[in-house]
């Protein structure tokens, strides 16, 4: 789809209204993690480079359309500041008028949109409202992207309208690994459950090559298959959903990838005994935690053939040790090939950033989103509100 970036709009003497996601984790009234912060500073430096005047808004928390003290932006403005290397004007009542009479190269951010009802509602006053703000719109939040809230869709309608960097950063990830990508292409689907990705397993076998499926999901699939996965994490019930997606991924000319062997143990638990045996020889009494040597063998070599990589969940438990050597290895396989430039690769979802952290490559991929909800309704195939208003 066609959108604008900064890079088409004159921002000079403009205040631009910039949707951002700082919505961080903190503790004790401090964040804990700035990579969302850190993420909107070229954003921001570019508009005031430009001549413009950035009034963020954002949300923190969900106090559901009431003024919550603790989910105030208020506690955020340190951080900002800190990575902004500048000061901040934070504002409860904003108006054009106080707006209009801050000095030039002024940052503004206006407290949580989340405490009026009228944000989530996407209720037309409130984007009149926001629009009243600014002369321009640009949305930095591909994270929120998939809400059409006042400050997300509706006030996008009102302004011209465009892409922040991260935003422009994130759709053109997007788009060179699924709308017009490099071929062939692999997915790496994991997790625990295949319930929970039935739309998205449904849209990628129609995008991609070779679909890996990892993590509990794969479990279903084998069961699927007559395989007994002993006290495996498997939803039974979904077997013939799990039948159904493969025989529709053979007819488009997918192939899925399943364990060839697996590692198995008594107990989920650091250090746990354990042993790798073939994919249809799991004991009745144990449960299916990682992928075995085998397994990521074959991934290596279908990563090596691959052109794109479209990476969402680990392969095993990856949070305990030794049960994280599949979602590891092939990692680290993935960015080896990226440093080359042999391989795209995008990956996304909560789990999968920690994965890649704990492997330890998260920096190598070609494209690492945080996006979480938003990622994997665009994987699903879904249009994004966020992202349609910007055209």
């Amino acid at each position: 789809m066609a959108w604008k970036s900064l890079d088409d709009m004159d921002l000079a003497g403009k205040r631009v209204l910039t949707r951002v996601d700082i919505n961080v984790p903190m503790e004790d009234g401090r964040v804990t993690d700035t990579t969302r912060i850190d993420r909107i500073v070229p954003t921001v430096r570019d508009i005031l480079a430009k001549g413009g005047m950035p009034v963020l808004l954002a949300h923190f928390g969900r106090p559901k359309g009431k003024v919550v003290p603790e989910m105030s932006l208020r506690h955020v403005l340190p951080a900002l500041e800190a990575a902004l290397g500048r000061e901040v004007t934070f504002t409860e009542e904003p108006s054009g008028e106080a707006l209009a009479a801050l000095p030039e190269g002024s940052v503004v951010l206006v407290e949580n949109t989340r405490f009026s009802p009228g944000e989530e509602k996407n209720d037309p006053e409130m984007a009149r409202f926001l629009a009243s703000l600014g002369d321009i719109y640009c949305n930095d939040a591909f994270s929120a992207a998939h809400r059409a809230h006042a400050s997300t869709e509706g006030v996008a309608h009102l302004l011209p309208s465009c892409a922040g960097r991260s935003m422009a950063a994130e759709l053109s990830a997007l788009e060179a690994a699924l709308s017009s990508p490099e071929r062939p292409v692999v997915a790496v689907v994991g997790g625990a459950k295949v319930s929970t990705k039935l739309e998205l397993l449904g849209n990628l076998t129609k995008k991609v090559d070779i679909l890996v499926i990892g993590g509990g999901m794969a479990n279903t699939f084998l069961a699927a298959q007559g395989i007994d996965v002993g006290k495996s994490l498997c939803e039974h019930d979904l077997a013939d959903t799990a039948r159904k997606i493969a025989e529709e991924a053979a007819a488009g000319g997918c192939e899925i990838l399943l364990p060839r062997d697996v590692v198995v143990a008594a107990e989920f638990r650091a250090g746990a005994a354990h042993r790798v045996v073939p994919a249809e020889d799991c004991p009745p009494d144990m449960m299916i935690l990682d992928a075995g040597p085998d397994s990521v063998a074959h991934v290596a070599q279908v990563f090596e053939r691959a052109k794109t990589l479209v990476w969402n969940g680990p392969l095993g438990a990856f949070e305990i040790a030794p049960f994280d050597t599949a979602t590891v290895s092939a990692a680290q396989k993935a960015a080896e090939l990226t440093k080359a430039g042999r391989l795209r690769s995008v990956a996304g979802g909560g789990d999968t950033v920690s994965a890649l952290n704990h492997a330890g490559v998260a920096d190598d991929f070609s494209y690492v989103s945080t996006a979480g909800g938003a990622f994997l309704e665009w994987l699903e195939g879904k249009t994004l509100p966020g992202v349609a208003a910007l055209g």
